[in-house]
């Protein structure tokens, strides 16, 4: 299986936001970003992987500043680590003022996504290649997210479903 950098599947999205994303004092429904989040996520993961992607796992999401309507909502997302099947992704929002020029940041999050084979089940991924520093700093991080992610996981099944 031939690996891949994160440039070779990186993915810079804009799509400008109108009245029926928003609330009547004209923000931005901070859902209608989350979807956006998922689709950025999710066509990054499926490029990587040439395969169908479904979301694991949303990790915390911040917003930052507000979208308007009429700002331009940007998207950047890329692969940050790899595993047998799954694939963590960092995704960046920023609003535009298009009329001012004024870029502002708006949330950050990072994403797994799991691989899905012919059968419906998970499938290994290509590997991932790290090419710059950035590359292998955002590998370290997400490495450093994944083993928080395992322990809570390990947390949560140790105190049962109740507790």
């Amino acid at each position: 299986m031939q690996g891949k950098t994160p440039s070779q599947t990186a993915l810079h999205m804009a799509i400008q936001m109108l009245p029926q994303d928003a609330n009547p004092m004209g923000n931005v429904h901070g859902g209608v970003i989350m979807r956006h989040i998922d689709e950025a996520g999710g066509v990054t993961a499926t490029r990587h992987a040439r395969r169908p992607a479904v979301t694991a796992s949303l990790d915390r999401l911040d917003f930052h500043n507000p979208v308007f309507v009429g700002n331009l909502l940007i998207l950047r997302a890329s692969v940050n680590m790899v595993g047998r099947t799954s694939m963590e992704l960092g995704v960046r929002v920023e609003a535009e003022d298009l009329r001012t020029g004024q870029v502002r940041h708006t949330a950050s999050a990072y994403l797994t996504f799991v691989a899905l084979g012919e059968d419906g089940r998970p499938t290994p991924v290509p590997p991932l290649i790290l090419e710059t520093e950035e590359d292998h700093r955002r590998h370290q991080e997400a490495l450093d997210r994944r083993q928080m992610r395992l322990a809570e996981k390990a947390r949560e099944h140790k105190a049962g479903p109740h507790d």
